[in-house]
Protein backbone atom coordinates (compact mmCIF):
# COMPACT_ATOMS: atom_id res chain seq x y z
CA UNK A 1 0.00 0.00 0.00
CA UNK A 2 2.91 2.20 0.89
CA UNK A 3 4.10 1.74 -2.50
CA UNK A 4 1.42 2.88 -4.46
CA UNK A 5 0.97 6.15 -2.11
CA UNK A 6 4.75 7.00 -2.93
CA UNK A 7 3.96 6.49 -6.44
CA UNK A 8 0.78 7.86 -6.89
CA UNK A 9 2.42 11.05 -4.94
CA UNK A 10 5.95 10.87 -7.34
CA UNK A 11 3.13 11.02 -10.42
CA UNK A 12 1.50 13.60 -9.18
CA UNK A 13 4.21 15.93 -7.96
CA UNK A 14 5.25 15.18 -11.87
CA UNK A 15 2.33 15.85 -13.45
CA UNK A 16 2.08 19.74 -11.56
CA UNK A 17 5.61 20.47 -12.14
CA UNK A 18 5.41 19.24 -15.66
CA UNK A 19 2.06 20.93 -16.57
CA UNK A 20 3.43 24.40 -14.77
CA UNK A 21 6.80 24.25 -16.39
CA UNK A 22 5.40 23.52 -20.10
CA UNK A 23 2.61 26.14 -19.71
CA UNK A 24 5.33 28.84 -18.60
CA UNK A 25 7.52 27.96 -21.31
CA UNK A 26 4.54 27.66 -24.10
CA UNK A 27 3.48 31.18 -22.82
CA UNK A 28 6.78 32.99 -22.52
CA UNK A 29 7.51 31.53 -26.44
CA UNK A 30 4.77 32.46 -27.82
CA UNK A 31 4.68 36.14 -29.48
CA UNK A 32 0.93 37.30 -28.03
CA UNK A 33 0.35 40.84 -26.48
CA UNK A 34 0.54 41.36 -22.44
CA UNK A 35 -3.28 40.62 -22.73
CA UNK A 36 -3.63 37.78 -24.33
CA UNK A 37 -0.07 36.33 -22.30
CA UNK A 38 -2.53 36.84 -19.37
CA UNK A 39 -5.57 35.43 -20.71
CA UNK A 40 -3.49 32.29 -21.89
CA UNK A 41 -1.59 31.66 -18.53
CA UNK A 42 -5.11 32.22 -16.29
CA UNK A 43 -6.65 29.30 -18.67
CA UNK A 44 -3.85 27.40 -18.12
CA UNK A 45 -3.94 27.97 -14.47
CA UNK A 46 -7.59 27.24 -14.45
CA UNK A 47 -6.43 23.82 -16.54
CA UNK A 48 -4.06 22.87 -13.97
CA UNK A 49 -5.84 23.39 -11.50
CA UNK A 50 -9.02 21.30 -12.79
CA UNK A 51 -6.94 18.47 -13.33
CA UNK A 52 -5.05 18.70 -9.96
CA UNK A 53 -8.62 18.74 -8.75
CA UNK A 54 -9.57 15.65 -10.60
CA UNK A 55 -6.21 14.36 -9.75
CA UNK A 56 -6.96 14.83 -5.72
CA UNK A 57 -10.90 13.01 -6.31
CA UNK A 58 -9.26 10.23 -7.40
CA UNK A 59 -6.88 10.14 -5.02
CA UNK A 60 -9.49 10.52 -2.29
CA UNK A 61 -11.87 7.75 -4.06
CA UNK A 62 -8.39 5.67 -3.53
CA UNK A 63 -7.27 6.50 -0.30
CA UNK A 64 -11.20 5.79 1.07
CA UNK A 65 -10.85 2.39 -0.97
CA UNK A 66 -7.96 1.00 1.03
CA UNK A 67 -9.36 2.19 4.55
CA UNK A 68 -12.57 0.44 3.39
CA UNK A 69 -10.39 -2.70 2.66
CA UNK A 70 -8.68 -2.28 5.32
CA UNK A 71 -11.54 -2.41 7.83
CA UNK A 72 -12.90 -5.43 6.03
CA UNK A 73 -9.86 -7.74 6.33
CA UNK A 74 -9.41 -6.31 9.95
CA UNK A 75 -13.36 -7.68 10.90
CA UNK A 76 -12.25 -10.60 9.49
CA UNK A 77 -9.06 -11.59 11.11
CA UNK A 78 -11.26 -10.40 14.37
CA UNK A 79 -13.71 -12.55 13.61
CA UNK A 80 -11.68 -15.95 12.63
CA UNK A 81 -9.65 -14.84 15.98
CA UNK A 82 -12.94 -15.32 17.73
CA UNK A 83 -13.55 -19.00 16.52
CA UNK A 84 -10.43 -19.93 16.95
CA UNK A 85 -10.42 -19.12 20.80
CA UNK A 86 -13.93 -20.14 20.95
CA UNK A 87 -12.45 -24.04 19.57
CA UNK A 88 -9.38 -23.42 22.12
CA UNK A 89 -12.14 -23.16 24.85
CA UNK A 90 -14.14 -26.11 23.95
CA UNK A 91 -11.65 -28.41 22.99
CA UNK A 92 -9.87 -27.65 26.73
CA UNK A 93 -13.35 -27.95 28.38
CA UNK A 94 -13.53 -31.40 26.44
CA UNK A 95 -10.02 -32.33 27.67
CA UNK A 96 -11.36 -30.79 31.68
CA UNK A 97 -14.30 -33.02 31.63
CA UNK A 98 -12.33 -36.38 30.30
CA UNK A 99 -9.88 -35.28 33.50
CA UNK A 100 -12.64 -35.54 35.69
CA UNK A 101 -14.48 -38.37 34.66
CA UNK A 102 -11.17 -40.24 34.61
CA UNK A 103 -10.54 -38.60 38.38
CA UNK A 104 -13.68 -39.85 39.88
CA UNK A 105 -13.41 -43.18 38.61
CA UNK A 106 -10.19 -43.34 39.70
CA UNK A 107 -10.91 -42.36 42.78
CA UNK A 108 -14.27 -44.57 43.46
CA UNK A 109 -11.96 -47.53 41.99
CA UNK A 110 -9.73 -46.40 44.87
CA UNK A 111 -11.64 -45.79 47.63
CA UNK A 112 -13.24 -49.26 47.23
CA UNK A 113 -9.98 -50.97 46.90
CA UNK A 114 -8.46 -49.09 49.79
CA UNK A 115 -10.07 -50.43 52.93
CA UNK A 116 -10.12 -54.22 51.20
CA UNK A 117 -6.07 -53.89 50.87
CA UNK A 118 -5.47 -52.52 54.48
CA UNK A 119 -7.33 -55.33 55.76
CA UNK A 120 -5.56 -57.78 53.60
CA UNK A 121 -2.42 -56.15 54.99
CA UNK A 122 -3.49 -56.49 58.77
CA UNK A 123 -4.56 -60.09 57.99
CA UNK A 124 -1.32 -61.22 56.54
CA UNK A 125 0.35 -59.61 59.49
CA UNK A 126 -1.93 -61.24 61.73
CA UNK A 127 -1.02 -64.35 60.14
CA UNK A 128 3.26 -64.01 60.03
CA UNK A 129 3.27 -62.91 63.85
CA UNK A 130 0.49 -66.37 64.50
CA UNK A 131 3.02 -68.25 62.64
CA UNK A 132 6.59 -66.65 64.77
CA UNK A 133 4.28 -67.19 68.01
CA UNK A 134 3.91 -71.03 67.15
CA UNK A 135 7.12 -71.90 65.34
CA UNK A 136 8.52 -70.12 68.79
CA UNK A 137 6.67 -72.29 71.08
CA UNK A 138 8.39 -74.57 72.98
CA UNK A 139 7.78 -78.03 71.42
CA UNK A 140 5.29 -79.98 73.60
CA UNK A 141 6.12 -83.76 73.69
CA UNK A 142 2.88 -85.92 72.74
Amino acid sequence: MSEERGMAKGLFIGFLAGGIVGGIIALLYAPKSGKELRADIKLKKDEILDDAEEYLDIAKHKAQDMINEGKKRSEELISDAKKKAGNLLEDANKILNVAKEKTATAYESTKTKLPRKVQNKRCNKAGVEAYKDERNKPQSAG
